[in-house]
């Protein structure tokens, strides 16, 4: 047996070099890897088992009628075997992890083991992004206490499977976290032979489980809904998610959860995949004849092709499988983690960002500098910290950018709108105290613009056909790198002219007539892949060349939101729809993979721009608080009091912001009935939280309700605090941590719903099993927040 030399710290990779096994484990999950007749199989995936010698009573080596074996005198019939790099044509006639089209017309390859290496930490992906390994809990603790810490999150196996009539060699590697129950997986294919090859096919993932006993849950939508959950049971056949559209879509995410039939948010056995990747993928699930499941994660094979010459090699995306014991909560939780931990920028893992203030809602292209200066100082008064200049700033004389047909790509300010350039409205802006921000759209293009004028040729189209157009719009090809620099160039410009702290980076359309001119036609399946490589070497550019800059991911609301565009952007805009009651369904949904940090939420103006629905500004707050936070609306427009009350907002965000975005968030009742809804943040060491309860339509004569909530100390006692609206309580301290010992008159008093400035005093298991009573917190969209807050002990 061999395993990783981590000092005191526990192994996460086993290998018993006799028998080709491999075990990957921490607490949490268990991988067991094989190698049977050549072939890496996997033996078993699932909780932490302990380490034995030998697993191998479990490979399945049941005979079936019609099924082949890899030759004469093979023992295992080839379908049977849970491969972890499935092949076309060799007797597994299920979907195939790769294929391989060479020179002879054939796709017949036979991968076989060749050798491993293990490795303390996690290597980057050449040109991707992906997550990295960073300091373990117990390194942290290190840390604080003056010990050195080392890069020690993460152990990578990397198994070459070769095939020796290509002498292509696949390189599957396997990267378990210490902490959290994830395993990124990835693959690279180096073509070691002497005649290209074309890749037609290749999963970041395969997994091959032995029963079919799951249901999977997807996450649809369109622009303005995005990530609704649907859940159905596995069937025989495939069932999938996947994307055409050159980005990952509103339509469906790029991730799914695969859960036992009884399991729920608080308990059972769950699976989830994510994709590291903000292009085409194919997300699906095949279960056979004999009730087995394969899913498999991947760029999407359809119109994707990739010409791999000797020497060369080709990388794929990551894909990351999750696993929980204990329901869909603690799912979440594990990729929440690896998102702040170990896939945000460090730059900003953990760190605040500012309240933000856009002019989009408030003006749209309509507007003076004037305008926007008067709003600013507003803005400032009610505590906001950065405004956000949206469309409408660039291009000049006939391609000014004064409606959505002109203007983009000429990313050169106007001075009819802005006299001063971008470094004088900057200027003003932080004369008045704000810091600054400005919209992009880096990958689009309109007709109407000095650069179309200049290179028509830049717009992906297809030579001789009509192009679709959406919004006036086109989609430049970024595939090609004289592109990417000219955007660069252009944006770099702007950003080291003035003082720009953040970048909302939008792209509101579709890639189309999907042809790339600077390549020949045995290059054309590479457009996609090529192209959002080239989305992504833009934002290392601009992050290598401005490291403090914040960039907040945008595309036409929330149809780019995904564990790729995550890498760069710590939080995505995550919908055009802003009304309060719709996010509730967005953001719940959203929550499934991605921390609250994650999701860019504002208060809008009512009645709401996109459904026409009025809600009073405390439900708005209180929804948007589970998110960024922010403001999308015109303060010119607003009375006294509700200027007031927004600065009410604000500073309560800014004291409990740390709680909301680093604590543990739970689902506690689902939006999807259009009645009520709850969800609940709760420090790690389960000392602090906040509930958001919501109605979103009331019920006459209501039966009793009450909201169950999660994650505190059963036995501890805790404060709860009832409010309306986003207002610190006038007795609560300067610092949550210093809360303690505030006990109401007679807590045992209070019947019903707890009134609004109330406190009351529950252990967490009556918070837990019994819960607060909610049935009549308010009318159709409403909204009550309870600060809970443990006391100390005397």
């Amino acid at each position: 047996m061999k395993s990783m030399n981590m000092g005191a710290h526990q192994q996460l990779i086993a290998i018993n070099d006799d028998l080709n096994q491999f075990h990957l484990t921490n607490r949490y999950v268990s991988m067991i890897l094989g190698v049977v007749e050549g072939k890496l199989v996997n033996l078993y995936t699932g909780a932490a088992v302990p380490y034995r010698d030998d697993f191998g009573y479990l490979v399945d080596d049941a005979f079936r009628v019609q099924a082949t074996t890899a030759g004469e005198h093979s023992e295992h019939c080839i379908e049977q075997l849970r491969q972890e790099f499935p092949e076309y044509g060799r007797g597994d006639f299920r979907g195939p992890a790769v294929t391989i089209l060479q020179s002879n017309g054939s796709r017949i390859t036979d991968f076989r083991y060749a050798g491993y290496r293990a490795t303390n930490g996690k290597p980057e992906l050449e040109g991707l992004p992906s997550t990295y390994a960073g300091e373990s809990k117990a390194d942290k603790s290190d840390e604080a206490s003056g010990t050195a810490a080392i890069d020690d999150a993460a152990e990578t196996l990397s198994i070459d499977l070769r095939d020796d009539l290509t002498g292509l060699t696949a390189t599957l590697n396997y990267a378990i976290f210490r902490d959290e129950p994830v395993i990124a997986r990835s693959v690279r294919l180096t073509n070691g032979g002497s005649e290209p090859v074309i890749i037609e096919r290749l999963a970041s993932c395969n997994l091959d489980l032995p029963d079919s006993d799951y249901t999977m849950t997807e996450f649809v939508g369109a622009w303005a809904r995005e990530r609704t959950p649907r859940t159905q049971p596995l069937h025989p056949g495939v069932q999938s998610v996947a994307s055409m559209w050159g980005a990952s879509s509103p339509y469906f995410s790029p991730n799914a959860i695969f859960a036992r039939p009884d399991t729920n948010e608080d308990q059972g056995e769950a699976f989830g995949l994510a994709f590291v990747y903000s292009g085409n993928f194919d997300l699906h699930a095949e279960v056979d004849a004999y009730d087995t499941t394969r899913l498999q994660l991947g760029i999407n094979p359809e119109g994707f092709s990739w010409r791999l010459a000797p020497g060369e090699s080709f990388q794929s995306p990551e894909a990351l499988l999750g696993y929980s014991a204990h329901g869909l909560n603690a799912l979440s939780h594990t990729f929440h983690h690896i998102v702040l931990d170990h896939l945000t920028n460090p730059r900003w893992a953990r760190r605040e960002r500012p309240i933000l203030i856009n002019n989009w809602e408030a003006t749209y292209f309509d507007f003076t500098e004037d305008k926007l200066l008067e709003l600013a100082r507003l803005a400032k008064q009610a505590g906001v910290e950065l405004f956000v200049l949206d469309d409408g700033w660039f291009g000049r004389g006939k391609h000014a950018r004064v409606n959505d047909r002109a203007g983009l790509g000429d990313w050169i300010v106007n001075p009819d709108r802005l006299p001063e350039g971008i470094a004088g409205i900057a200027e003003n802006i932080n004369a008045i105290g704000l810091k600054f921000g400005l919209w992009f759209e880096p990958e689009m293009i309109n007709r109407a613009s000095d650069l179309y004028e200049a290179h028509p040729d830049w717009v992906i189209a297809t030579l001789g056909r009509d192009s679709a157009v959406y919004r006036h719009q086109y989609v430049l090809n970024f595939a090609n790198p004289d592109v990417v620099d000219h955007i660069y160039a252009t944006m770099h410009a702007v950003l080291s002219s003035a003082n720009v702290a953040y970048v909302k980076w939008d792209m509101n359309r579709f890639i189309t007539e999907a042809y790339d001119a600077t390549r020949s036609a045995e290059h054309q399946g590479e457009l996609f892949h090529r192209y959002i490589l080239g989305v992504y070497a833009l934002y290392r550019r601009l992050l290598a060349a401005f490291p403090d800059l914040l960039i907040e991911g945008c595309a036409s609301g929330g149809s780019r939101f995904d564990m790729g565009i995550l890498a760069y952007s710590p939080q995505i805009w995550a919908s055009d729809d802003t009304d309060a009651v719709e996010r509730l369904s967005i953001q719940y949904g959203t929550s499934a993979f991605f921390p609250v940090s994650a999701m860019g939420a504002h208060v809008s103006i009512t009645p709401n721009h996109q459904t026409g629905r009025s809600e009073s500004l405390a439900m708005r707050g209180a929804v948007a608080m589970f998110g960024t936070f922010g403001y999308e609306m015109d303060l010119t427009r607003l009375g006294e009091g509700e200027l007031a009350e927004i600065a009410q907002q604000i500073a309560f965000f800014r004291k409990y912001a740390p709680l909301l975005h680093n604590g543990d968030l739970y689902r506690l009742r689902a939006p999807y009935d259009h009645r009520q809804a709850a969800w609940m943040t709760v420090s790690s060491d389960r000392r602090h939280a906040i509930v958001g309860d919501y109605v979103v339509l009331g019920v006459p004569n209501r039966p009793k309700s009450r909201v169950r909530l999660r994650g505190l100390d059963e036995d501890a006692l805790y404060r709860v605090t009832s409010l309306s609206r986003l207002e610190i309580p006038d007795d609560d301290d300067d610092e949550v941590d210093s809360i303690a010992g505030a006990t109401p008159g007679d807590a045992g008093t209070v019947r019903g719903s707890i009134p609004d400035g109330v406190a009351v005093v529950r252990s967490g298991g009556e918070l837990m099993h019994i819960g607060i009573d909610d049935t009549n917190i308010g009318p159709d969209f409403a909204a009550r927040i309870y600060l809970v807050d443990r006391l100390d002990e005397e």
